[in-house]
């Protein structure tokens, strides 16, 4: 595998998660903090007027316009589209991209933790991952493969060679949380100890199977004709992120006080659960498998 040479930190992305936010600001001051000898390190600020007016998102959410179909549409040219091309210029572009690794910083208001989202699982991000879990036992490996063509990926991460996302919570919307932007912070901090290892060829041995939560599906909240909602996440679930759903447990209960049982046929693993960023779609979480990655 090649030197990565090149890391990309990014926060606020999204407007009111925080954490992010402030490390950046944090390390733009204080680039020390994320200097390893065998990097070149920037900080990227991706939204701030969405920032400065207390908002996810302007017009639309920048995490979704990095696919290459929207990023050479330039009639898609509202605030957050056009600044995923300007992004895409800086980090990418991805056909040749000027960054190696992008971080890419969020915050959910879900029960997730530290939380480590991949967007392949080529041996560097497997290996990426197995040190990163190595050092914070705590940390929960989240496998997204939403797209085998990476160029057609939406999320802002993938404008570089490589690219991950922190996703840390629970931490409510414009508010920070001392663990949860501290939890951000160190497992930035493995990421970048890993990265520079790599580089040295000096990463220590790794377990050769690393638990990952692969994502399957996201469903909704039930819903009427007329669009209003039925029920509401059942307690039994809520805050149990990364816990097993079993066929037949309680999934949702309806403001009449029924329960609505999930139907699967098989174990699955809910990832953010209620998280409040997605309401406007009305998604109640979403739905992930356990499996063992094989660490070459």
């Amino acid at each position: 595998m090649s030197k990565i040479s090149k890391v990309a930190i990014v926060g606020g992305t999204h407007g009111n998660e925080f954490s992010g936010i402030y490390l950046v600001k944090k390390w733009q001051k204080q680039p020390q903090l994320v200097a390893r000898a065998s990097l070149q390190v920037e900080t990227v600020f991706a939204n701030p007027k969405a920032y400065a007016e207390n908002k996810r998102y302007i017009d639309a959410d920048l995490n979704r316009q990095f696919s290459a179909q929207s990023l050479a549409d330039y009639d898609l040219a509202n605030y957050e589209q056009s600044r995923a091309k300007a992004l895409h210029q800086q980090l990418g572009p991805k056909a040749n991209p000027n960054m190696d690794l992008v971080i890419d910083l969020h915050n959910t208001t879900s029960n997730m933790g530290p939380t480590l989202i991949l967007l392949e699982q080529t041996p560097f991000y497997k290996q990426l991952a197995a040190y990163v879990k190595m050092q914070m036992p705590e940390a929960v490996i989240f496998l997204e493969e939403g797209e085998a063509d990476m160029a057609q990926h939406r999320f802002l991460a993938s404008c570089g060679k490589y690219g991950v996302l922190i996703e840390v919570g629970p931490q409510p919307q414009s508010a920070l949380r001392q663990d949860i932007l501290e939890q951000m912070e160190r497992m930035t901090g493995y990421i970048l100890d890993f990265v520079d290892l790599h580089n040295q060829q000096a990463v220590p041995a790794l377990p050769k199977l690393l638990e990952a939560f692969l994502y399957l599906d996201t469903i909704t909240l039930p819903m009427d004709e007329q669009g209003e909602r039925l029920a509401m996440v059942h307690q039994h679930v809520q805050d149990n992120d990364f816990k097993p759903l079993n066929p037949g447990d309680p999934l949702f209960r309806t403001f009449n006080g029924e329960d609505i049982y999930y139907e699967g046929d098989k174990i699955v693993y809910p990832a953010f659960i209620n998280e409040a960023a997605y309401y406007d779609n009305n998604l109640a979480m979403s739905l992930l498998d356990k499996v063992y990655l094989e660490i070459e």
